[in-house]
Protein backbone atom coordinates (compact mmCIF):
# COMPACT_ATOMS: atom_id res chain seq x y z
CA UNK A 1 0.00 0.00 0.00
CA UNK A 2 1.58 3.32 -1.05
CA UNK A 3 2.55 5.82 1.62
CA UNK A 4 -0.27 8.16 2.53
CA UNK A 5 -3.08 5.94 1.19
CA UNK A 6 -6.09 5.55 3.49
CA UNK A 7 -6.26 2.35 5.51
CA UNK A 8 -8.69 -0.06 3.77
CA UNK A 9 -11.68 -1.32 5.73
CA UNK A 10 -12.70 -4.27 3.58
CA UNK A 11 -13.86 -7.58 5.03
CA UNK A 12 -11.34 -10.13 3.75
CA UNK A 13 -11.56 -13.93 3.66
CA UNK A 14 -8.43 -16.10 3.73
CA UNK A 15 -8.92 -19.71 2.63
CA UNK A 16 -5.93 -22.00 3.22
CA UNK A 17 -5.31 -25.30 1.47
CA UNK A 18 -3.15 -26.69 4.28
CA UNK A 19 -2.07 -29.67 2.15
CA UNK A 20 -0.51 -27.31 -0.39
CA UNK A 21 0.62 -24.31 1.66
CA UNK A 22 3.60 -23.59 3.89
CA UNK A 23 2.70 -22.68 7.46
CA UNK A 24 5.88 -20.59 7.81
CA UNK A 25 4.55 -18.12 5.22
CA UNK A 26 1.34 -17.25 7.08
CA UNK A 27 2.63 -14.03 8.67
CA UNK A 28 3.63 -12.68 5.26
CA UNK A 29 0.24 -13.59 3.82
CA UNK A 30 -1.66 -11.77 6.57
CA UNK A 31 0.58 -8.71 6.19
CA UNK A 32 -0.01 -8.53 2.44
CA UNK A 33 -3.77 -9.04 2.73
CA UNK A 34 -3.91 -6.04 5.06
CA UNK A 35 -3.70 -3.99 1.84
CA UNK A 36 -7.30 -4.99 1.18
CA UNK A 37 -8.68 -4.72 4.70
CA UNK A 38 -9.14 -6.82 7.84
CA UNK A 39 -8.79 -10.57 7.48
CA UNK A 40 -11.81 -11.42 9.59
CA UNK A 41 -12.57 -14.78 7.95
CA UNK A 42 -9.73 -17.27 8.34
CA UNK A 43 -10.20 -20.93 7.47
CA UNK A 44 -7.70 -23.74 6.97
CA UNK A 45 -8.72 -26.98 5.25
CA UNK A 46 -7.14 -30.40 5.56
CA UNK A 47 -7.14 -33.80 7.20
CA UNK A 48 -5.77 -32.88 10.60
CA UNK A 49 -4.97 -36.51 11.34
CA UNK A 50 -2.01 -36.22 8.96
CA UNK A 51 1.37 -35.76 10.60
CA UNK A 52 2.39 -33.39 7.82
CA UNK A 53 -0.10 -30.76 9.01
CA UNK A 54 1.25 -30.48 12.55
CA UNK A 55 2.96 -27.21 11.65
CA UNK A 56 -0.45 -25.63 11.16
CA UNK A 57 -1.89 -26.65 14.54
CA UNK A 58 0.02 -24.04 16.56
CA UNK A 59 -0.74 -21.30 14.00
CA UNK A 60 -4.44 -22.12 13.97
CA UNK A 61 -4.63 -21.22 17.66
CA UNK A 62 -2.23 -18.29 17.49
CA UNK A 63 -3.99 -16.59 14.57
CA UNK A 64 -7.59 -17.58 15.36
CA UNK A 65 -7.96 -19.70 12.23
CA UNK A 66 -11.04 -21.91 11.93
CA UNK A 67 -9.93 -25.48 11.08
CA UNK A 68 -12.02 -27.38 8.56
CA UNK A 69 -11.64 -31.15 8.85
CA UNK A 70 -11.75 -33.09 5.58
CA UNK A 71 -11.15 -36.84 5.72
CA UNK A 72 -9.47 -38.65 2.82
CA UNK A 73 -12.49 -40.77 1.98
CA UNK A 74 -11.11 -42.10 -1.30
CA UNK A 75 -7.43 -42.63 -2.03
CA UNK A 76 -6.13 -40.18 -4.61
CA UNK A 77 -9.10 -37.82 -4.20
CA UNK A 78 -8.82 -34.57 -2.29
CA UNK A 79 -12.01 -33.44 -0.56
CA UNK A 80 -10.24 -30.30 0.67
CA UNK A 81 -10.40 -28.59 -2.72
CA UNK A 82 -14.13 -29.22 -3.07
CA UNK A 83 -14.92 -27.88 0.42
CA UNK A 84 -12.81 -24.77 -0.17
CA UNK A 85 -14.59 -24.15 -3.46
CA UNK A 86 -18.04 -24.51 -1.87
CA UNK A 87 -17.11 -22.15 0.97
CA UNK A 88 -15.65 -19.59 -1.45
CA UNK A 89 -18.89 -19.52 -3.44
CA UNK A 90 -21.01 -19.29 -0.27
CA UNK A 91 -18.92 -16.33 0.89
CA UNK A 92 -19.10 -14.71 -2.54
CA UNK A 93 -22.90 -14.87 -2.65
CA UNK A 94 -23.21 -13.67 0.92
CA UNK A 95 -22.22 -10.21 -0.39
CA UNK A 96 -20.27 -9.53 2.78
CA UNK A 97 -16.72 -10.19 1.58
CA UNK A 98 -14.68 -7.48 -0.15
CA UNK A 99 -11.62 -9.54 -1.03
CA UNK A 100 -10.23 -13.07 -0.97
CA UNK A 101 -6.88 -14.65 -0.26
CA UNK A 102 -6.32 -18.20 -1.50
CA UNK A 103 -3.26 -19.89 -0.07
CA UNK A 104 -2.47 -22.84 -2.30
CA UNK A 105 -0.26 -24.01 -5.16
CA UNK A 106 -3.03 -26.11 -6.69
CA UNK A 107 -4.32 -25.32 -10.19
CA UNK A 108 -7.79 -26.56 -9.18
CA UNK A 109 -8.50 -23.11 -7.74
CA UNK A 110 -8.14 -21.32 -11.07
CA UNK A 111 -11.93 -21.43 -11.83
CA UNK A 112 -12.67 -20.23 -8.29
CA UNK A 113 -10.41 -17.19 -8.65
CA UNK A 114 -11.86 -16.41 -12.08
CA UNK A 115 -15.44 -16.60 -10.80
CA UNK A 116 -14.75 -14.33 -7.84
CA UNK A 117 -13.08 -11.72 -10.06
CA UNK A 118 -16.12 -11.70 -12.34
CA UNK A 119 -17.95 -10.07 -9.43
CA UNK A 120 -15.32 -7.34 -9.29
CA UNK A 121 -13.78 -8.69 -6.09
CA UNK A 122 -9.98 -8.93 -5.81
CA UNK A 123 -8.33 -12.30 -5.29
CA UNK A 124 -4.79 -12.58 -3.97
CA UNK A 125 -3.14 -15.95 -4.59
CA UNK A 126 -0.26 -17.23 -2.46
CA UNK A 127 1.78 -20.23 -3.52
CA UNK A 128 5.15 -21.65 -4.44
CA UNK A 129 7.26 -21.33 -7.57
CA UNK A 130 5.67 -24.57 -8.80
CA UNK A 131 2.19 -23.05 -8.93
CA UNK A 132 0.71 -23.52 -12.44
CA UNK A 133 0.49 -20.41 -14.60
CA UNK A 134 -3.28 -20.78 -14.97
CA UNK A 135 -3.94 -20.18 -11.29
CA UNK A 136 -1.37 -17.38 -11.15
CA UNK A 137 -3.02 -15.44 -13.95
CA UNK A 138 -6.54 -16.06 -12.63
CA UNK A 139 -5.68 -14.07 -9.49
CA UNK A 140 -5.71 -10.30 -9.25
CA UNK A 141 -2.28 -10.64 -7.65
CA UNK A 142 -0.17 -13.74 -7.20
CA UNK A 143 2.69 -13.75 -4.70
CA UNK A 144 5.37 -16.43 -4.93
CA UNK A 145 5.97 -17.01 -1.22
CA UNK A 146 9.11 -19.04 -1.78
CA UNK A 147 10.78 -16.27 -3.76
CA UNK A 148 9.45 -13.63 -1.36
CA UNK A 149 11.19 -15.37 1.53
CA UNK A 150 14.43 -15.72 -0.45
CA UNK A 151 14.42 -12.03 -1.37
CA UNK A 152 13.79 -11.03 2.24
CA UNK A 153 17.05 -12.79 3.10
CA UNK A 154 19.02 -10.85 0.45
CA UNK A 155 20.92 -7.84 1.78
CA UNK A 156 20.94 -4.84 -0.61
CA UNK A 157 24.26 -3.96 -2.24
CA UNK A 158 24.07 -0.22 -1.73
CA UNK A 159 27.04 0.41 -3.99
CA UNK A 160 25.10 -0.99 -6.92
CA UNK A 161 21.92 0.94 -6.25
CA UNK A 162 20.57 3.87 -8.26
CA UNK A 163 18.56 6.65 -6.59
CA UNK A 164 15.03 5.43 -5.94
CA UNK A 165 16.07 1.80 -5.68
CA UNK A 166 15.16 -0.02 -2.47
CA UNK A 167 17.08 -3.22 -3.16
CA UNK A 168 20.02 -4.41 -5.21
CA UNK A 169 19.48 -4.81 -8.92
CA UNK A 170 20.68 -8.38 -8.63
CA UNK A 171 17.67 -10.05 -7.05
CA UNK A 172 17.45 -13.80 -6.61
CA UNK A 173 14.43 -13.66 -8.92
CA UNK A 174 15.48 -12.01 -12.21
CA UNK A 175 12.94 -9.86 -14.03
CA UNK A 176 12.06 -11.75 -17.20
CA UNK A 177 11.78 -10.25 -20.68
CA UNK A 178 8.02 -10.81 -20.87
CA UNK A 179 7.46 -8.60 -17.84
CA UNK A 180 9.65 -5.85 -19.34
CA UNK A 181 7.70 -6.14 -22.60
CA UNK A 182 4.35 -5.76 -20.83
CA UNK A 183 5.64 -2.73 -18.92
CA UNK A 184 6.81 -1.19 -22.19
CA UNK A 185 3.43 -1.73 -23.83
CA UNK A 186 1.66 -0.24 -20.80
CA UNK A 187 3.93 2.84 -21.01
CA UNK A 188 3.31 3.16 -24.76
CA UNK A 189 -0.47 3.01 -24.26
CA UNK A 190 -0.40 5.67 -21.52
CA UNK A 191 -0.67 9.42 -22.00
CA UNK A 192 2.87 10.83 -22.25
CA UNK A 193 4.17 14.39 -22.05
CA UNK A 194 6.46 16.10 -24.57
CA UNK A 195 9.50 14.41 -23.02
CA UNK A 196 7.97 10.94 -23.20
CA UNK A 197 7.15 10.55 -19.49
CA UNK A 198 3.86 8.93 -18.42
CA UNK A 199 2.29 8.92 -14.94
CA UNK A 200 3.47 5.78 -13.22
CA UNK A 201 0.00 5.22 -11.77
CA UNK A 202 -1.53 5.00 -15.23
CA UNK A 203 1.25 2.73 -16.47
CA UNK A 204 0.75 0.47 -13.46
CA UNK A 205 -3.01 0.34 -13.98
CA UNK A 206 -2.64 -0.68 -17.62
CA UNK A 207 0.04 -3.20 -16.72
CA UNK A 208 -2.01 -4.77 -13.93
CA UNK A 209 -4.95 -5.24 -16.30
CA UNK A 210 -2.86 -7.79 -18.20
CA UNK A 211 -0.88 -9.50 -15.47
CA UNK A 212 -1.25 -10.95 -11.97
CA UNK A 213 2.35 -9.95 -11.29
CA UNK A 214 3.26 -8.64 -7.83
CA UNK A 215 6.49 -6.72 -7.22
CA UNK A 216 7.09 -8.51 -3.91
CA UNK A 217 7.78 -11.72 -5.82
CA UNK A 218 10.91 -9.97 -7.11
CA UNK A 219 12.01 -8.47 -3.81
CA UNK A 220 10.44 -5.01 -4.16
CA UNK A 221 7.71 -3.49 -2.04
CA UNK A 222 5.99 -1.75 -4.95
CA UNK A 223 5.98 -1.53 -8.74
CA UNK A 224 7.75 1.84 -8.89
CA UNK A 225 10.77 0.41 -7.07
CA UNK A 226 11.01 -2.50 -9.46
CA UNK A 227 10.77 -0.20 -12.50
CA UNK A 228 13.51 1.99 -11.04
CA UNK A 229 15.81 -1.04 -10.97
CA UNK A 230 15.37 -1.73 -14.71
CA UNK A 231 17.83 -0.10 -17.13
CA UNK A 232 15.10 0.01 -19.78
CA UNK A 233 13.16 2.65 -17.82
CA UNK A 234 13.75 5.98 -16.09
CA UNK A 235 11.64 7.34 -13.24
CA UNK A 236 11.31 11.04 -12.54
CA UNK A 237 9.81 12.43 -9.33
CA UNK A 238 8.09 15.79 -9.66
CA UNK A 239 6.22 18.28 -7.51
CA UNK A 240 3.88 16.68 -5.01
CA UNK A 241 6.02 13.52 -5.02
CA UNK A 242 4.32 12.43 -8.25
CA UNK A 243 6.27 9.88 -10.24
CA UNK A 244 6.55 9.56 -14.00
CA UNK A 245 8.23 6.87 -16.09
CA UNK A 246 9.82 6.82 -19.54
CA UNK A 247 11.06 3.89 -21.58
CA UNK A 248 14.72 4.47 -22.44
CA UNK A 249 15.36 1.55 -24.76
Amino acid sequence: MPDGDPIPHGNIALLIDADNAQAAALDDVLTILAELGSVNIRRAYGNWNKAGLKGWVVLIQRHAIEPQQQFDITKGKNATDMKMTIDAMDLLYSNRVDGFGIMSSDSDFMPVAMRIRQNGIPVYGFGSSRTPEGFRQACTRFIDLQTLKENQDVQPDTAAERPGRSRAAASKQPVDEELVRLLGEAWKASKRDERGYAPIGEVGQRFNARSSFDARSYGFSRLSELIASLPQFDIETREGNRQFVRRMR
